[in-house]
């Protein structure tokens, strides 16, 4: 007669290992998600509506070159002195600007349009 060795019990795996790295993955993925926020510009549809009044005050075109190079009515301006002529140019901040991405990247407009609401203008309107 055959005598075979006894069998061997089954051994469950341990799970408390792959439960550690669930729980570090889920803490990476939380932490990389809260870093990562999306801004969001608050943009008005253009039209012209009965009670809008005609352009007020002399023109204010900036245009943005392909280099991000930023020209206020045809002259070249320093960023950061942008917002001091146009006040030079407006009767009240609320008064419209234009601007025309002249090949300019998405990202320098969006830049400009920032900058520009956070020196308090807020009617700006881009054109092609």
């Amino acid at each position: 007669m055959f005598h075979f060795a006894p069998p061997q019990r089954f051994r469950r795996p341990d799970l408390t290992p792959m439960i550690d790295v669930v729980f570090l993955l889920l803490i990476f993925f939380m932490l990389v998600s809260s870093f990562d926020r999306d801004t969001a510009l608050s943009i008005q549809a253009a039209g012209r509506t009965p009670e809008t009044p005609d352009w007020p005050g002399p023109p204010r075109v900036i245009d943005i070159g392909e280099d991000g190079a930023v020209t206020l009515n045809g002259g070249k301006v320093a960023p950061g002195h942008l917002a001091h002529m146009l006040l030079d140019l407006m009767e009240s901040s609320a008064d419209p600007i234009i601007l025309r991405p002249r090949g300019a990247d998405m990202q320098d407009l969006l830049t400009l349009i920032e900058d520009l609401g956070a020196a308090g203008f807020g009617r700006l309107i881009v054109m092609n």
